[in-house]
């Protein structure tokens, strides 16, 4: 299987899920946009496209990040989709998806950093990719927004902070909001970067503090988001044979 991702910043590292696609043996590629890499020209060699998250947000111009194109991850997106292929988004990479399908991303209620529960849905119920999730499960946050909502589209998870935790926006098509893919190491690099954020953390509700991102377990969360992975692979073989 060929596994493509975009990563928009260094410190926004795919993490468990890069880990994931070399344990299984996968063909990795990458978009690095930071270090200008380019997005691919086509999505007939991806069978998985994952795109990352990052401080920007859709309406984010080429004026104010020069590496950061937008509208060109959203054709992508909106190409890889079209194709069958799968896709998966986290944080700004789910809000990306959203305007890809023209739906507007939108301001989280809460700012969440650290790791805190989601509850799943009734849709996750009836969907055998998240049957292993449970009716709660403690994940990983870092972010301000939220992605929009298509009108087929299937909140999957919620948090108290944030509505829109996981969105299914078809049985190939995933947004995550949360980071499941957070390790010790993403999140010291995370930590490095977001040292303003977290000299607040007693402002807000749902962010730890550095000491407690560092105390935090993120296998078990991790071992969940293999599993749905292999899941998704499955559920996509036909296109990979």
């Amino acid at each position: 299987m060929r596994v493509h991702f975009i990563v928009h910043e260094s410190f926004e590292a795919p993490g468990a899920y890069e880990i994931w696609a070399r344990a299984r043996g996968h063909n990795v590629t990458f978009s690095r946009v930071y270090a200008g890499e380019p997005l691919p020209a086509q999505v007939s060699d991806i069978d998985f496209l994952i795109v990352m998250g990052g401080p920007q947000d859709p309406a984010t111009t080429r004026e104010t990040c020069p590496h950061f194109d937008s509208k060109g991850e959203q054709a992508l997106i909106a190409s890889a989709i079209e194709a069958g292929k799968a896709v998966i988004g986290i944080c700004l990479g789910s809000q990306l998806i959203g305007e890809a399908l023209n739906a507007p991303f939108a301001h989280s209620p809460e700012k969440e950093i650290g790791k805190f529960p989601i509850f799943l849905t009734d849709a996750a119920a009836e969907d055998v990719l998240f049957s292993h999730f449970g009716q709660r499960l403690d994940v990983g946050h870092w972010h301000n927004d939220m992605p929009g909502l298509t009108p087929d589209a299937r909140i999957i998870a919620y948090s108290e902070g944030c509505p829109r935790q996981i969105v299914a926006y078809s049985d190939r098509v995933f947004g995550f909001q949360c980071h499941m893919e957070l390790t010790p190491e993403v999140v010291e690099l995370l930590i490095a970067h977001s040292e303003n954020d977290l000299s607040r953390a007693a402002e807000f509700r749902f962010v730890n503090t550095p000491a407690a991102l560092r105390a935090h377990d993120y296998q078990a969360m991790n071992q969940v988001l293999y599993t749905f992975l292999d899941k998704l692979a499955a559920r996509c073989q036909p296109l990979t044979a």
